[in-house]
């Protein structure tokens, strides 16, 4: 009397397995995260010293509230003030830039400027800015 048993298909899955190799990538994980470096920029602020004070002083560029440009307390216009910043750079070419704006010019104003004095190769550009108290 042999019986034959039939196969019942099953109609479950187990997951146990994916869970444990699920838990096992999990700790993989945690533990080589901490050890990338994802790029950490450290930014600059307003409240800490200059780390290094220059010998000359600054040519300051100040943007006013109109949008007028102002170098050495004359109004100039771009050309002009392009003319006015190399021939100073040319005197002393060690000697940076800094560019002064109202704190209620549009950024665009100030942007544009940088921009004009980088496009011109006048590499030693930077913002003045009033330290936190």
């Amino acid at each position: 009397m042999s019986r034959t048993r039939k196969r019942r298909l099953m109609n479950q899955i187990n997951v146990v397995p994916y869970i444990d190799v699920t838990l096992v990538l999990l700790v993989i994980f945690m533990v080589t995260a901490p050890m990338t470096n994802p790029g950490v920029v450290d930014l600059p602020s307003a409240g800490q010293g200059v780390l290094k004070q220059p010998q000359l002083p600054p040519i300051v560029l100040t943007v006013k509230k109109n949008g007028s440009i102002e170098f050495e307390s004359k109004s100039l216009q771009r050309d002009e003030l392009l003319l006015a910043v190399r021939a100073t750079l040319t005197k002393s070419p060690e000697r940076t830039v800094v560019i002064a704006a109202d704190k209620n010019v549009k950024y665009d104003d100030v942007i544009g400027v940088m921009d004009l004095l980088k496009r011109n190769k006048v590499d030693k550009v930077g913002l003045l800015l009033k330290p936190a108290p």
